[in-house]
């Protein structure tokens, strides 16, 4: 690469003219992971910095490589969103998100609101732009980067409630901007007095996302089916190659969004599979790095500078009131919603990269004729907001990731098997075995368990109860029964602030019953975990007070994997 630049700076931009797309696309591969690794050494996003690569050998920098040849690059580009619009899809898991319900509503509806209202408001006083123009610009700032953020969190090696909470909210919300922005170019488009007329112009938005669930979720079933027929448990590559293709391309060919359709093939794949994102593992995981490094230098490639100065105020106005609503809106929702104070303090900074919806919004403006005389003016500005968001985006989410206490926490930990969404909060029952039956039901719920699973589980643990109590004493009851070793260790926690009354050996009433599901060859992590359980609630009753009356799951599952709980949940490969 820097012997092209040598030779670009000696010969001009004619070096690269005619080179075969297979060397364009190596050349800029080499590119984004070089920028990728100086970027890691300056403490910044490796997406920042291959952004950053792209504007600079692209035309608004260097211009080194021929039009066509990066064109020629347009498909490789699609598949690679494609394969990020399916991982985002792949965590709206509603399963995993059974107790983040709340906060999610909260946050959809606070973010779908807060940054058009304030953006359309600074727009309206402090600009003589039309209305209509206004609220145009006001709901393009809805959606956030489903691209950035996976790479991000890839890059972190994050996971927990934040970057759950997170991978979630970016999925809901592209769908809100896509809807949001449709229902208001169809208001537009019709008289404001002729109500049957708007009536009839929304129906368009709601056609989009019927056809982009039925395109991506039909192509899902039938990958489940596949799977199935296949051989459980084991999708052939090839197969989850196909699916992509055939989701993205077909979904643009019925006019339908490519993004909505492979997020929605995600969904259906992540709640038909019992292990997540199957078209995921089977694609992306061996290849990320270099996905990434291409799809984010060629978006860098694309940027051009010259928007900039038509943008002007506008563009200062969309940016500083997007990143402010986002920032308010994921606190304000956070608030409500009650949870921990780390979604509360940093989620709204993670939610502020923009690209592949607006820019897809942009290219509707202009090729719509009723908006011919507003859309040079509407692409500069909304392509200059986003070529911000982009750069300086990703720098704030990265940051939110490692103040959540998220980052660095993809290592599997002696806990792991028992997350946010194995948590009951508020356990009734009047005997032990209806507080058992309880809990294996909501094991059967997180785990995807089969009935003769479930079934499987019941009978051991209440068998193994029969033979023996296991209340701890001191609030803590841990069941356990066995479960095949195809599932791993699985269990759930049921807590009741008012104490369940059961016989226990201090008299005490339980307030934690920590159902437990080993299967034979994991007898030796079961005692590890037996023995942490009782060591940690037994002993420990600052610990113990704060776990028996957590408000919320998700304050719960932070006690059990926030950063204080490294003395006890300790990560495996320190072993």
């Amino acid at each position: 690469m820097l012997f092209a630049l040598a030779l670009s700076h000696s010969f001009g931009n004619a070096v690269l003219e005619g080179a075969q797309p297979l060397f364009v696309f190596a050349l800029v591969l080499v590119t984004g992971l070089l920028f990728g690794a100086l970027a890691k050494k300056a403490k910044l996003p490796k997406v920042t910095g291959q952004i950053l690569a792209g504007v600079l050998v692209g035309d608004a920098g260097l211009a080194l490589f021929p039009h066509d040849a990066i064109v020629a690059l347009e498909p490789l580009t699609k598949f690679a969103l494609a394969l990020m619009a399916v991982t985002v899809g792949s965590h709206l898991s509603f399963r995993r998100l059974r107790n983040a319900r709340r906060r999610l509503t909260w946050l959809v509806l606070f973010e779908a609101s807060l940054p058009p209202l304030i953006v359309f408001g600074l727009i309206t006083q402090l600009t003589s732009t039309p209305l209509g123009i206004a609220a145009l610009f006001a709901v393009c700032t809805v959606d956030t980067a489903p691209a950035t953020t996976v790479a991000l969190v890839a890059e972190s090696r994050a996971r927990g409630v934040f970057v759950k909470t997170l991978v979630a909210a970016v999925a809901l919300n592209n769908m809100a901007a896509i809807f949001l922005f449709e229902a208001t170019r169809a208001v537009l488009h019709a008289r404001v007095e002729d109500v049957a007329g708007v009536a009839r112009q929304l129906g368009g938005p709601t056609t989009e996302l019927v056809l982009a669930a039925v395109v991506g979720g039909g192509i899902g079933f039938v990958l489940h089916g596949l799977d199935r027929l296949y051989k459980k448990g084991d999708l052939p590559t090839a197969a989850a190659l196909v699916a992509l293709a055939l989701t993205s391309g077909l979904a643009e060919w019925l006019g339908a969004s490519s993004i909505l359709s492979c997020m929605f093939l995600g969904i259906v794949q992540t709640n038909l599979n019992r292990e997540r994102g199957k078209v995921v593992d089977a694609v992306f995981s061996e290849f990320q790095p270099a996905i990434l490094a291409i799809f984010f230098t060629l978006a860098g490639m694309h940027v051009s500078l010259e928007h900039a100065a038509a943008a002007g105020l506008l563009a200062v106005l969309v940016f500083a009131g997007r990143a402010s609503g986002k920032i308010l809106a994921g606190n304000l929702a956070m608030r409500i919603a009650g949870a921990p104070e780390r979604l509360q303090r940093y989620l709204g900074m993670a939610l502020v990269p923009q690209a592949g919806v607006a820019v897809a919004l942009v290219l509707i403006v202009q090729s719509d004729p009723f908006f011919a005389a507003q859309a040079e003016m509407f692409s500069a500005v909304v392509l200059t907001v986003v070529t911000a968001n982009e750069v300086f985006g990703p720098i704030l989410t990265r940051l939110a990731l490692v103040r959540s206490g998220d980052a660095g926490k993809d290592r599997d930990r002696l806990l792991d098997f028992i997350q946010e969404e194995n948590i009951v909060i508020g356990l009734r029952a009047t005997t032990k075995e209806g507080a058992i039956r309880k809990l294996v039901d909501a094991m059967a719920t997180s785990h995807h368990l089969t009935a003769e699973e479930r079934e499987t589980l019941l009978e051991s643990t209440l068998q193994r109860e029969r033979e023996a109590s296991t209340c701890f004493g001191n609030g803590l009851a841990v069941p356990h029964g066995i479960v095949p070793d195809t599932l791993g260790m699985v269990g759930v926690i049921g807590l009741s602030s008012d104490g369940l009354t059961f016989d226990t050996p201090d008299g005490e009433p339980v307030h934690c019953m920590v159902l437990l599901g080993t299967p034979e060859a994991d007898r030796a992590r079961h005692l590890q975990v037996l023995a942490t359980l009782a060591r940690t609630i037994g002993h420990d009753a600052a610990f113990r007070a704060d776990l028996f009356h957590a408000g919320t799951a998700a304050h719960a599952s932070e006690l059990l994997h926030g950063d204080e709980s490294q003395a006890f949940n300790r990560f495996l490969d320190e072993d």
